[in-house]
C-alpha cells in the first residue's frame, strides 16, 4: 500500500508544481519567482523541481500547458465536433472561452504576466504567441470560413483579422485584473454582449 501511495504521490506531482508555480506567479511576477520559493509552495525539496522542468522559462511553459492546453483542446472538439449552425458554434465558442480564460484567475495571471512583463522577457510572449494566440486566431479564422461556406455569413468578413473577434475577450481579462475591484465586471452578460456584436457584424442581412 505504501508503494502505490507513493506512487500516485509522483505521478500527481507536476501538477502539484504547476499549481505551486502559479500562486507563486501570482504572488510576485516571473522575474522575482524563486524555484526554492516555489518548491517549498509545493512541499518538495528544491531539486525536485529541476526532475520535471529544467528552467524557470521550462516551467512558465508548463503552466501554460496545463492552464491553457486543455481548453484550446475542448474548443479545438467543439470545432470538430458540433452539428448546429455556424453561428450557433461561434457563439458557443465565444461563451465557451470567457467561462474558461476570462473567468479563471490561473489563465488572467498567465496574461498578466505577459502585459506587466513580456518585454523584459520576450521569450515568454514568444511562446504564448505560438502555443496559444496563434491557435485561437486560426479558430477564429476557421469558424468564419465555415459560416460563409454555409452561406450564413458574409463573405467580407474573412477579410477582418480574426484579432479582432478576440479583441473584447482580452479587454475582458484587462478589466478583471485592474478594475474589478471597484467595478466588478460580469462576465456573462459581457459575453453575451460580445456574441451580439460578432453576429450583427457578421451574418447576412
Amino acid at each position: 500500500m505504501t508503494e502505490v501511495i507513493r506512487k500516485r504521490r509522483k505521478e500527481a506531482r507536476p501538477e502539484e508544481i504547476l499549481a505551486a508555480a502559479i500562486a507563486v506567479l501570482g504572488e510576485v511576477g516571473f522575474a522575482n519567482a524563486r524555484m526554492a520559493d516555489i518548491a517549498k509552495r509545493a512541499g518538495i525539496a528544491k531539486g525536485t523541481i529541476y526532475l520535471y522542468f529544467k528552467t524557470k522559462d521550462e516551467l512558465f511553459q508548463g503552466v501554460v500547458q496545463h492552464y491553457l492546453g486543455p481548453t484550446l483542446g475542448r474548443l479545438d472538439d467543439l470545432k470538430t465536433n458540433f452539428e448546429g449552425t455556424a453561428a450557433e458554434l461561434v457563439a458557443m465558442a465565444i461563451r465557451h472561452a470567457y467561462r474558461e480564460l476570462v473567468g479563471s484567475w490561473e489563465r488572467r495571471t498567465i496574461m498578466r504576466i505577459l502585459i506587466s512583463e513580456g518585454a523584459r522577457f520576450p521569450q515568454l510572449t514568444s511562446y504564448y504567441h505560438r502555443e496559444v494566440i496563434s491557435r485561437g486566431i486560426l479558430m477564429v479564422k476557421t469558424l468564419l470560413e465555415r459560416g460563409v461556406a454555409q452561406g450564413e455569413f458574409r463573405e467580407e468578413v474573412l477579410s477582418i483579422n480574426p484579432a479582432v473577434v478576440m479583441g473584447p475577450m482580452i479587454m475582458a481579462s484587462v478589466w478583471k485584473m485592474i478594475f474589478d475591484e471597484v467595478s466588478p465586471l460580469d462576465v456573462e452578460e459581457y459575453a453575451r454582449g460580445h456574441v451580439e456584436i460578432v453576429m450583427r457584424g457578421v451574418m447576412k442581412a
